[in-house]
C-alpha cells in the first residue's frame, strides 16, 4: 500500500523539475518535468520499507533512509534532493505537501513539549549533543580566522566565507556602540570568535560563557594566540548562573545561542540579561527565527541535531523580552545571509568528505549533510531567516537616529 500512496504523494510534491525513482522491486516512476533552475534528481530505494518510512513522517523518514544507505542519489547530491522539494513547497505559497502524517505530528508535539524544559544539567547535555563531537570537523567546516558557525553577512562585495564573517562582527560590533574599557558579556561565546574581535579592535573586555567543554578549551587557547587574555575570559558557566552573581555589563552579545534556550525559558533568559545588563547598556541578540507563527521543531532536527532547540518566532522573542522592560530598539532581518552561509559551510564539508569520514564514518557524514541540505534550503525556500535584535533598557542610551551605525 506504501507505494502507491508515495507515488500520489510525490506527484503532488514535484510538480517544477524532475525527480526519479526506483523502487526496491525495479520499477520506476518520474515526477515533474524539466523547467530551468530546478534540479533533476534519481533515487534508488533499496527495500520496500522506505516508501512507507517517508509517508509516515517524509523529512525524518527520508533522512533516515538516507543515512543508512536504504535511499540512494544516483544522480544528483542530497542539497539538489532536499532544494528540489522545497523549491516546489515555498513557504511564500503557502504549502504544506512535506508535512507528517497527522498521528506523527501529534507524536512529534507531543515529544516536542517534553524536551522544551532545559534545565541547566538539560541544557549542557544538549549542547554537548552537537558542540562537544570533537573540533576537527568544525575546523574543516568554518572560517579558519574566526571559527564563526552562525549566519554571515554578506555585504556588497564580499565573495568568501572568512569575509563574510569578519563582516558580521563588524556589523555587531557597530550595534553595540562599544566604547574602550567596557565590559561586554558573550553569552554563547562558541570557540571565542566574537571575544576576540571585540577585544581586539575596541579594546573592551569580554567575558564568554558556554557550556560546550570542547568550545570552552579551544576558545581559551585562541585567546591565548590572539594575544588578548588579558582582556577576554572564557567560562563553562549557565547564563543563570552568570546573572545570580549579580554582576552587571555596559553590552551584552549573543550569537546563536538563543535557538538552543527552549520556549520553556524564554522568560527565563530574558530577566536573566536585563539583571546582567547595566542601566545605559545595550544588548544585541542574534538568532534564527521563523517568519510565520510559531510552530514546533521537526522530529530529524530533535533527534539529530540539536535536541532541545527551538526556532522562535519574532512575536515570541518580543514577547518574552518586553516582559522585563527590554525595549527593541533595532530589528533587522537578513533574509538570505545564512543559506549563503550554509551552502559554504556544504560546500567545505563536500570538499573534505574523506577527511570527515574518516574522523567518523559515512553514515555521520551522510547525516550532518542532509543536516546542512535542509538548513540551507530552508533559508532559500522556506519559513526561517535570522533577526538581529538591539535592546536597551533605557531610551537614552543610544543615539535617536541609526546613523551611527552607517559610520566607518
Amino acid at each position: 500500500m506504501s507505494k502507491p500512496i508515495l507515488d500520489r504523494f510525490l506527484a503532488r510534491a514535484v510538480r517544477q523539475g524532475r525527480l526519479g525513482v526506483v523502487f526496491a522491486d525495479g520499477s520506476a516512476s518520474t515526477y515533474g518535468s524539466s523547467a530551468a533552475g530546478f534540479p533533476e534528481i534519481v533515487l534508488r530505494f533499496t527495500d520496500n520499507a522506505v516508501p512507507r518510512d517517508i509517508m509516515l513522517d517524509p523529512r525524518l523518514g527520508a533522512a533516515e533512509a538516507f543515512i543508512d544507505g536504504r535511499l540512494l542519489i544516483e544522480e544528483g547530491d542530497v542539497l539538489g534532493l532536499v532544494g528540489l522539494l522545497r523549491m516546489n513547497d515555498r513557504w511564500e505559497r503557502g504549502d504544506n505537501t512535506l508535512r507528517p502524517s497527522r498521528l506523527k505530528h501529534l507524536v512529534n508535539k507531543a515529544s516536542f513539549a517534553a524536551e522544551q524544559i532545559n534545565n541547566r544539567i538539560g541544557s549542557k547535555r544538549n549542547v554537548a549533543h552537537h558542540y562537544d563531537i570533537g573540533n576537527d570537523l568544525y575546523a574543516l567546516m568554518l572560517d579558519a580566522e574566526h571559527w564563526q558557525y552562525s549566519c554571515a553577512y554578506w555585504a556588497e562585495g564580499v565573495t568568501s566565507l572568512a569575509d563574510a564573517q569578519e563582516a558580521k562582527l563588524r556589523h555587531i560590533a557597530k550595534k553595540l556602540l562599544l566604547e574602550p574599557g567596557q565590559d561586554v558579556l558573550d553569552i554563547g561565546c562558541g570557540w571565542g570568535g566574537m571575544a576576540i574581535h571585540l577585544a581586539r579592535a575596541h579594546n573592551v573586555r569580554v567575558t564568554g560563557i558556554t557550556l560546550s567543554e570542547e568550545q570552552a578549551m579551544l576558545a581559551r587557547q585562541r585567546v591565548c594566540e590572539a594575544g588578548v587574555a588579558d582582556r577576554v575570559t572564557i567560562s563553562l558557566e549557565d547564563y543563570r548562573d552568570t546573572a545570580a552573581a549579580g554582576r552587571k555589563f555596559d553590552r551584552i552579545v549573543s550569537v546563536g545561542m538563543f535557538e538552543h534556550v527552549g520556549r520553556a525559558q524564554f522568560g527565563a533568559f530574558f530577566e536573566a540579561c536585563a539583571r546582567l545588563l547595566a542601566q545605559d547598556g545595550v544588548m544585541l541578540l542574534h538568532t534564527i527565527g521563523r517568519f510565520g507563527p510559531p510552530g514546533t521543531t521537526d522530529a530529524f532536527t530533535r533527534k539529530y541535531i540539536f535536541p532541545g532547540g527551538y526556532i522562535p518566532a519574532l512575536s515570541e522573542t518580543l514577547a518574552a523580552s518586553e516582559k522585563v522592560r527590554l525595549i527593541a530598539s533595532d530589528i533587522e532581518t537578513l533574509r538570505l545571509h545564512y543559506a549563503r552561509t550554509i551552502r559554504a559551510w556544504y560546500a567545505r564539508c563536500m570538499e573534505h568528505r574523506e577527511t570527515i569520514i574518516a574522523l567518523y564514518d559515512e553514515k555521520f557524514f551522510r547525516m550532518w549533510t542532509f543536516y546542512l541540505a535542509g538548513a540551507a534550503t530552508v533559508f532559500e525556500h522556506g519559513g526561517m531567516g535570522n533577526y538581529q535584535i538591539q535592546y536597551v533598557r533605557s531610551r537614552r542610551a543610544l543615539p535617536i537616529t541609526r546613523d551611527y551605525l552607517l559610520k566607518a
